[in-house]
Formats: C-alpha cells, structure tokens, sequence
C-alpha cells in the first residue's frame, strides 16, 4: 500500500515547519454538497424558537353581522356610535383589525430528525473541503499568507491563555487577514432583527480545533469571527456555516492525530459506533493513467485498422439540379431546346404582328387629322354665322 500524503507541522513561535504528520483519511472522504446542505439546513432548524400569534389578537371586540338587505358585505360590524370604530368591519383577515389568515400555532413541527450516519458523511465531506484551498478561498477566506492547507500547528497553541498571544499567534502562521476581514465585516443588521437580539452581522473567520484546551478557549474567545471546537465534538454548523464548505481550519497537532481515531481509516472502524468512513467511488481520478496502464493494455485487443466509409448519396432536387434532370430523363435536354426554340418563335411572330397593326395605324393617320381639321373648319364657321355658340 502506498504511504500517504504528510502535512508539515508549524511552530507558533517562529512560523516555521517543525515536523509532519499523516494526512488523516477522513480528509480524503467523498465531498458531497448537497449532503451538506441538506444536513445544515435540518441542523439550523433544531435551534428555533417556537412562536404564534396571541389566540385573542383580532377578536377582542364585539362585532356582529348586519345581516343581508343593507346594501353592505356581511363581515361582522362593530357596533354602537359616536365614534369612527362604530359600522366597521372586524374579525375577518381582510379587515382592519381582524385577525391574521390561519393565525400561527406554537404547535408548528419546528424541529427535524437527521439520521445520524448522515450527519457524519456531512462532516466527513466538510472536513475534506476544509483541505481544499480553492474551496476555502471560494468561500471568502483569506489564506493567501497560510502556508500550506490543512494549517497545522504543534501542541503549544492549547495552552494559551491571553489573546495577546493568540493574536501574535494567528500572525505568524499567516492567519491574521483572515481575522482581520472578520473583524472588519462586522454591521448592524438590516432589518427588525437589529431590534431583537440580533444587532450585528459577523462574517467567520478562522476555526481552532483542540485536542485537550489548557486555557485556548478564554485566548481566543474575544476575537471577531474566530471560533474553538473540540476534535471529539466536531458540529457542521461551525464546518459548514450556512451549508457553504470550506471552512478555514487550525489544527492542533494532537486533533489532527486524532482525527483517524475518531473517524477511522478505510482499513479500521473509528471510535463512532456503526459508522464506517465513505470511500471514493474513483481513488484515481487520472484515467488517461489508468487506460494506458500495462494491465488495462494487456487485456484490450489492437485497434482495428480505419475502416472505408461508405458516404451515402445525397440526394438532389432535380426539379432545380439540371444535371441531376438530365441523367433522370435524357429527354429533358431536348425538351428544353424545343421549349426554347418556341418561345423564340412565338417571339418573332409577335414583333411581326405588332410591325403590321402599327404600319396600317401609320398609314391612317393623315386620313383622320383631315377629317378632325374639317369638322373644325365647320364649328368655326357655324360660330361665326350665330347659329353655334362655344
């Protein structure tokens, strides 16, 4: 079996590479998101607090129909006068007042049960994002100073006790513009949320697993945005927040030895109970590797030589192709040529016709202005005599 890959080791005193350590398998999980998503979104849901509107809202008055033969809608009407409130309808959710539609109850099934299998792949695959650089800048953290993904840092981070050290801390492993973009991003709510408890907006910023906390939890606890897990309690809300992997992860040494023993190895079950780590359905994603290995070669047959193609006939309109007419019908040609010797005949016959229908018009024409000059001639003397007037 091939060793697996290591992770080098980082000092939080000087930044540099101590020692390494063996890739745990659970980062090497199947990354499912839509495992993810499915489990944070039920995860999110067991959190919720139960809320309806009061039983009494919209009904605290005393309204009664008008009946039918009023020229008005029957909705229940406040009674009495001297004020606006008198005549005015109440009690239906179109009304002013009235009650809401299908008015909430805490009864509502606010809760969701996840199988628990399910909720480990999803931290299996969170976990694997997590070593995932261009997951974890996907999801808007700054590691462009981290040295190497998963961030591994030697034992000495648990005992920390003032977060003036786990600031100078976070600086040397590279981690400070991540914190930063934390605490810069924090604003007030939009919303009515700001009036509930819910001021303020943070974005996440790094998450320190533990192994054993001497004091780590106090160090870190007042920075903006930087979370504390303890590798036996891993929870995808804080992984996966929002159902988006890829969470920036410092690791402690020890929690990341330990890693393997909580989740097991593809060879050894791990100390949760009925759960055996999902495996990748390809463990070499390179195929052009695997199809020209020398055992998948050896079993496949030599490539047969290229063989002719055989082009079909396309086929011709030969209502429009001459040369396709022709061969259909060698009588076509000729049929063409007589058409066309036709047309040049009724052609000539034509222009004749025309020649002789214009020459007799031409021969008739002095004929017809004597005859117009003449009756002229006429009128004019008729006018002058009295007898015709223009």
């Amino acid at each position: 079996m091939a060793a697996r890959p290591t992770v080098s080791v980082f000092s939080i005193e000087s930044g540099a590479s101590t020692g390494t350590v063996t890739l745990p398998c659970v980062m090497t999980a199947p990354i499912r998101p839509d495992i993810v998503n499915f489990v944070h979104t039920n995860m999110a849901k067991n959190s919720r607090q139960a809320y309806a509107v009061s039983k009494k809202a919209g009904h605290q008055t005393s309204a009664e129909s008008w009946g039918t033969g009023r020229a008005v809608s029957r909705i229940p009407r406040v009674g009495g006068g001297g004020t606006q409130r008198s005549g005015q309808g109440a009690f239906g959710n179109m009304c002013r007042g009235g009650r809401m539609f299908a008015p909430t109850k805490i009864w509502r099934r606010w809760h969701r049960r996840i199988n628990v299998n399910q909720k480990r792949y999803a931290v299996a695959s969170a976990l694997a994002a997590s070593a995932v650089p261009a997951l974890v800048m996907a999801r808007g953290h700054k590691v462009h100073e981290v040295p190497e993904l998963p961030l591994v840092v030697d034992n000495s981070l648990q005992s920390l006790k003032k977060t003036s050290d786990a600031i100078k801390a976070l600086a040397k492993l590279g981690a400070a513009a991540d914190v930063d973009k934390a605490k810069n991003s924090k604003k007030i709510r939009a919303g009515k949320g700001k009036m509930r408890n819910r001021r303020y907006v943070l974005r996440r910023g790094p998450l320190v697993i533990y192994a054993e906390s001497d004091g780590l939890q106090k160090a870190f606890r007042n920075l903006a945005g930087v979370e504390t897990a303890c590798v036996d309690r891993l929870n995808l809300l804080q992984l996966a927040p929002g159902g988006h992997m890829g969470r920036f992860c410092v690791w402690t040494q020890a929690a990341f030895e330990r890693l393997d023993a909580v989740y097991g190895t593809y060879a050894e079950k791990g100390a949760k109970s009925g759960y055996t780590l999902p495996r990748q359905q390809m463990t070499n994603a390179d195929v052009a590797r695997i199809i020209n290995s020398t055992e998948v070669q050896s079993v496949l047959r030599a490539a047969r030589p290229e063989a002719q193609r055989h082009m079909l006939p396309r086929k011709k309109n030969a209502l429009k192709n001459l040369g396709v007419l022709e061969r259909l019908s060698p009588y076509a040609a000729h049929a063409r040529k007589a058409a066309t010797k036709a047309q040049e005949e009724r052609k000539g016959k034509r222009a004749e016709l025309l020649a002789t229908k214009r020459a007799a018009a031409k021969a008739q024409r002095p004929a017809k202005k004597a005859l117009k000059a003449q009756g002229r001639a006429f009128y004019e003397a008729a006018n002058q005599e009295g007898s015709v007037k223009f």
